[in-house]
């Protein structure tokens, strides 16, 4: 059987199933500096991610198509452009630091865990916004039930606020590529008329 092409960031790029399944133990570097417009936040990184070192980096994953459909970027970014995203006010991370194959593989306490790093992390480089990729696993790390996609009324990392985006990865099915960058241009929206206003 071949080996998966990742043709977002590139068509020379292939990974076995072992070099897939050695990539679980790689950690994936933030891309953040100070005073950014919006934080992305994923959930953790999948193994296509942490075997080529960028972020959203799995075939089939909306992320890149999303950001770009939602005004957000200039042209579609391949993963391997990820460090161009502070240019445009914007950064990645992510509540988990463990690479898995999903993101249910997570235990909810690694998620809790996860989202105390993310509020020390948020109070170091103070972004504007705090976008969190994923309703769930927003709940556990947050410890708010009742939270649904869009802007959060809470005061908890301010004045960094907080905003939920659906998860962009493949297997979301509640979410198609318009939809999803709707989200993403509603926070987009929001983000650069307050960036405008200077607050």
């Amino acid at each position: 059987m071949p080996s998966p092409v990742n043709r977002q960031a590139g068509p020379r790029v292939r990974y076995s199933r072992e070099q897939l399944l050695a990539a679980a133990d790689r950690l994936l570097p933030d891309v953040i500096a100070p005073g950014l417009d919006v934080l992305l936040c994923g959930i953790n990184p999948g193994l296509w991610s942490a075997a080529s070192g960028h972020h959203f980096a799995r075939p089939g994953n909306r992320f890149w198509p999303a950001l770009h459909r939602s005004g957000f970027t200039p042209r579609q970014l391949r993963p391997d452009e990820q460090e161009l995203l502070p240019g445009w006010g914007l950064g990645i991370t992510n509540l988990a630091a463990r690479a898995t194959a999903r993101a249910d593989e997570l235990s909810r306490d690694e998620l809790a865990a996860g989202g105390a790093i993310l509020r020390a992390k948020v109070e170091a480089f103070a972004p504007r916004w705090l976008a969190v990729l994923g309703v769930t696993a927003f709940r556990v790390a947050f410890g708010v039930r009742a939270a649904t996609v869009g802007p959060q009324e809470s005061d908890a990392l301010a004045p960094t606020r907080l905003w939920i985006l659906p998860n962009p990865s493949g297997l979301n099915a509640h979410y198609q590529l318009p939809e999803l960058a709707a989200e993403f241009a509603r926070l987009r929206e929001v983000a650069q008329a307050g960036s405008a206003g200077g607050s």
